[in-house]
């Protein structure tokens, strides 16, 4: 019995934007069963030159343009724009990461789109959004970590401000264009609200991972704002990173009464001295280091699977610090099948994440990795603005694809 098509079979996207974050917004729809257009430049876009480069080719580009086809058109020249509009006739989502000077000066602001096709869902992917004082500002991820304060979150008490060794910035905003696209095209063909911008800030979404840590913080009440505490929480404990006797590290929060108690039967530690310091929560919370402490010295002298199993069958919360290495290999992870190898002809194997949250009926799938340099011009646009042969010769030889 063959699979039905994706969820989102149906629904075409147009993706013309570049780098990382709006990309995988572009992606995450492709990966559902959306049918995703990349538009790049005649020489390439520039992720294909960024970044870590294997056999000549870039996997971060692989992964970004996944399940897309692929076609070339210069879209700094009026007749490439002009091509870009009839293009848009037939889609139902665009993607772009362009400033609202440049959509000015092409004549391709939301206004001037809205206008010519008002079903069109248009995502703009910024660093601060298309509105404010800070609309025309260039930024990417990083940039948007530190300005939304989870750089300042991130480090050793003691320590400097910390960057994340990812760019969670980038992932995340392409997450929020995926949820923006998706609440605008329900808007649109369910409630009949026609087309809609989704102005997307790459610094927003990161505030939202930092909801709790905001509104914990009384801004009238005169304490200092919060700031980092290392891997521990200064509202529970314990919660952190942990070393153990083979030199692996495991991960652990446990912060309700009832899991404490677990953890000082398990430690020996739940005498009446003990109890009196750490089974309730506004207790432990003024013993903070000594608890902590407490769980760091019973896990030092064990190797991780036997303090995890422990942990484990003491009903806490509890994970191994991975590497890749180990993620690749864990058994959860093969079960779920939550990492896919990708086969490419050039890069070999790449390792991708599989895409989530799982479907029942119509699992998400990586179907293919980035395709080369206009590897569908032909088809798309035969098949969009019905060009023959000569049609695409004419564009290729006049360098406008």
């Amino acid at each position: 019995m063959s699979r039905p098509p994706g969820a989102l079979g149906g629904l075409r996207v147009l993706d013309i934007s570049s780098f990382l974050a709006a990309p995988q917004a572009a992606a995450f729809l492709g990966d559902f069963g959306a049918d995703v257009i990349k538009v790049e430049p005649p020489s390439g876009e520039a992720l294909r030159r960024i970044g870590a480069s294997r056999n000549g080719e870039s996997p971060v580009w692989a992964m970004a343009s996944r399940n897309k086809r692929v076609i070339t058109c210069d879209l700094n020249r009026p007749e490439g724009r002009d091509i870009l509009r009839r293009l848009l006739a037939e889609v139902d989502v665009l993607v772009h990461n362009y400033s609202p000077t440049v959509l000015k000066r092409w004549d391709c602001t939301w206004e001037q789109l809205h206008a010519l096709h008002p079903n069109l869902v248009m995502v703009s992917v910024s660093p601060y959004g298309h509105t404010g004082p800070l609309a025309s500002r260039p930024g990417a991820g990083t940039m948007a970590e530190a300005f939304a304060g989870l750089t300042h979150m991130t480090g050793e008490a003691d320590g400097p401000p910390m960057l994340t060794s990812i760019p969670l910035g980038d992932a995340l905003t392409g997450i929020f264009g995926l949820i923006g696209a998706l609440v605008a095209c329900y808007g649109r063909d369910v409630n009949r609200l026609g087309g809609q911008h989704v102005d997307v800030s790459m610094y927003e979404p990161v505030l939202t991972l930092m909801g709790s840590t905001l509104a914990a913080w009384d801004p009238d009440g005169g304490d200092p704002p919060p700031t980092r505490f290392g891997s521990r929480l200064a509202t529970g404990v314990p919660r952190n990173i942990y070393r153990t006797a083979d030199n692996r590290y495991l991960c652990l929060s446990a912060t309700t009464d009832r899991q404490v108690e677990r953890i000082l039967a398990l430690t020996g530690r739940d005498g009446p001295q003990d109890q009196a310091k750490f089974a309730r929560m506004a207790d432990r919370l003024t013993h903070s280091d000594e608890l902590d402490a407490l769980v760091a010295d019973w896990i030092a002298p064990r190797p991780l699977e036997e303090a995890v199993a422990a942990f484990v069958e003491a009903r806490i919360p509890v994970a191994p610090v991975h590497d890749l290495a180990g993620l690749l290999a864990d058994a959860q992870v093969q079960a779920r099948n939550s990492l896919t190898l990708v086969d490419h002809e050039v890069l070999g194997t790449v390792p991708m994440a599989t895409p989530a949250p799982i479907l029942s009926d119509t699992p998400g799938a990586i179907r293919h990795p980035g395709p080369p340099i206009g590897a569908h011009n032909a088809e798309v646009y035969a098949e969009l603005l019905g060009w023959d042969a000569d049609a695409l010769s004419q564009a290729k030889h006049a360098g406008l694809i």
